[in-house]
């Protein structure tokens, strides 16, 4: 089952390779990893200067769509859906009433009818609903809080631990929660089950959390808030966010290796940081590989169509000591050992992924070209 994974594995990330470099003219043989000086897109200090500045101010909010700071204390602003518990007071008798903020924003109760409600905070709710009951009662005495927090939500995804609760009601794990006042992100991950043990323990990178907002995209570092005090980069959480915890990179960054070699498979890029050590967690080039011309395949999602084919003599490394063939390896590249020479790079491509495809994915080819009539499968 495993092997049958992997495979199915190599053939996405050629296929992908296929569709994104078919038609691209590239080097004939690859270029040689000697001669090849890897390029990172920079972003500009004042682009990043300013992120961070923003960041700073959106951790520093006193008021948004969910909560608004009064008498110094923040307090949650009320909305459509949300469910409130009136506590009316009878001498000392408390009778408690349950409603819901309708569609339109008000609620209606006792005597009261039609009280918009939507965007107050409780406590104004409170005084409004206060002020109207005295048209009819003298002096009354009402309390309310909110029940069930049910009109402003953020979204949560990524390296968050499930924990069974046994609680009715209580949940963890990736999710859509409540907001219910003034929440940070780390309020939300924390709130739900957390599981993230740092920067070094655990699976969770905790220094490039992702916040999207209205489209737009913020890495933010929460471990500088969990464990140094530096709250800079927690943000304050608005209705509709997405959270998403990523992956370590020791977990998360992978590469792949294929072709001749004793053991096809994706490998930790922790573990495979570098050629030699790729082909080595892969048990070494078989019996007939063509050792002179292993290719790389580098970058075909990041360049948009225009991947780099680097081109490495294995046999220069081991058997002469030149170490500058063996290159440092990075995220999603593809270690292709061929089995015969590769002459030019597109026809490789072209007569090899169809076979994998074919021979991992035939129900593929059923779909795309049997007739309707002659499906009859079930």
């Amino acid at each position: 089952m495993r092997y049958k994974l992997r495979m199915i594995a190599f053939s996405t990330v050629l296929v992908l390779i296929f569709l994104l470099g078919g038609c691209v003219t590239m080097e004939k043989k690859g270029i040689p990893v000697k001669e090849y000086e890897a390029t990172q897109e920079i972003v500009p200090p004042e682009e990043k200067a300013k992120q961070a500045a923003e960041i700073k101010k959106l951790s520093q909010v006193d008021r948004n769509d969910v909560f608004t700071e009064a008498r110094g204390m923040p307090e949650y602003i009320v909305g459509p859906g949300d469910v409130l518990q009136i506590t009316f007071w009878d001498g000392s008798k408390p009778l408690a009433y349950t409603t819901e903020v309708r569609a339109d924003g008000k609620i209606s109760y006792s005597f009261v009818d039609d009280l918009y409600v939507s965007g107050l905070t409780v406590q104004q709710v409170d005084d409004a609903l206060t002020e109207a009951m005295q048209k009819y009662i003298r002096n009354p005495r009402l309390e309310l809080i909110v029940k069930e927090h049910r009109s402003k939500s953020a979204l949560l995804f990524g390296q968050i631990n499930r924990f069974d609760t046994g609680i009715s009601g209580v949940r963890s794990g990736p999710g859509r929660y409540p907001l219910t006042g003034k929440m940070t992100v780390l309020d939300l991950i924390v709130g739900a089950g957390g599981g993230i043990s740092g920067q070094t323990e655990g699976n969770a990178d905790l220094t490039r959390v992702e916040l999207v907002r209205k489209g737009k995209i913020y890495t933010v570092n929460l471990y500088n808030a969990m464990f140094r005090g530096d709250m800079s980069e927690n943000m304050i959480l608005e209705d509709r966010d997405m959270v998403t915890v990523p992956e370590l990179p020791i977990f998360g960054e992978r590469v792949y290796v294929l072709g001749e070699v004793t053991v096809q498979g994706i490998y930790r890029l922790k573990d495979a940081y570098d050629l030699l050590a790729a082909l080595s967690k892969a048990g070494g080039p078989t019996r007939v590989a063509v050792k002179s011309d292993v290719k790389i395949i580098r970058e075909f999602q990041e360049r948009q169509g225009k991947p780099i084919i680097l081109s490495a003599n294995y046999d220069e490394i081991t058997k002469r000591g030149d170490i500058s063939q063996n290159i440092r390896l990075k995220n999603g590249d593809v270690v292709w050992v061929p089995r015969t020479a590769i002459g030019d790079i597109n026809e490789f491509i072209v007569n090899t992924v169809p076979l994998l495809e074919y021979t991992l994915y035939p129900g593929r080819f059923r779909d795309a070209y049997a007739q309707p009539d002659q499906m009859r499968f079930r």
